[in-house]
């Protein structure tokens, strides 16, 4: 019992200070940006600035970060999966939960490319106004 708490507990504090270390630039960016957009909706209230756009555009951008995603989620799947010749759990073809790492953003940037090009057709025909 003794030698799980030996463990057990430094791995807590070490998660916990990797999360605290993590999320304080993150709180600090996502109140900075929270500050910027109650500015910019007063602003546009009192007719000083233009209100912001909040079209998507053409969706390159939807395609752009599901590119960048899916290689970055691919990269984590060959650089986890020799861990898998390593630790010997049985798992079929050495995956393992460890591949969820990789295998998560691998999907999410499939399906980002996925809605790029299942709206594609549709946001053409809004542009030419033949909808």
């Amino acid at each position: 019992m003794n030698d799980f708490f030996d463990i057990f507990l430094p791995a807590c504090a070490s998660i916990i200070f990797i999360m605290v270390v993590m999320g304080v630039p993150f709180l600090f960016a996502a109140y900075t940006r929270r500050l910027k957009h109650t500015e910019m909706m007063k602003m546009a209230e009192l007719g000083l600035a233009k209100a912001p756009d909040t079209s998507n555009g053409n969706g390159k951008n939807t395609l752009r970060w599901g590119i960048v995603v899916t290689a970055l989620g691919l990269a984590l799947c060959i650089g986890l999966y020799p861990i898998g010749f390593v630790v010997e759990t049985g798992f079929p073809l050495n995956f393992g939960p460890w591949m969820v790492v990789g295998l998560l953003p691998t999907f999410f940037g499939l399906a980002l490319v996925l809605i790029y090009y299942l709206t594609a057709d549709r946001k053409s025909k809004e542009e030419d106004g033949e909808e």
